[in-house]
């Protein structure tokens, strides 16, 4: 994976065509770039970003944003019930709990 102003691009090796080619993997909108060498890709990675972020000028649209900091889970409830114990028992609120417990699953 490579990344560039917060877009995240996701590479693949096509074999048979010999090129690399990829697509940004956080944004709903398809945002796809290729190059034959490392440096093709990565500077076809971003100017793929650079494109959608001058299209959305142009419309006068915000870009979407790669990440907000939100995002819902859900859950049945007996799970949310023993998440917000665990919550409890240290103290924290269960967003806090949450946060800590996924920042140390993905170290």
């Amino acid at each position: 994976m490579i990344e560039y102003k917060g877009y995240i691009g996701q590479v693949e090796f096509d074999d048979e065509a010999e090129i690399f080619h990829g697509e940004v993997i956080n944004l709903r909108d398809v945002v796809t770039f290729q190059g034959a060498t490392v440096h093709e890709l990565r500077e076809a990675f971003r100017d793929s970003v650079d494109d959608y972020l001058e299209f959305c000028a142009e419309r006068g649209e915000a870009p979407e944003k790669p990440y907000s900091g939100k995002f819902v889970v859900r859950v049945e409830p007996e799970l949310h019930k023993a998440v917000a114990m665990h919550a409890k028992l240290e103290h924290k609120s269960l967003n806090a709990w949450v946060h800590d417990t996924l920042e140390l699953a993905t170290r």
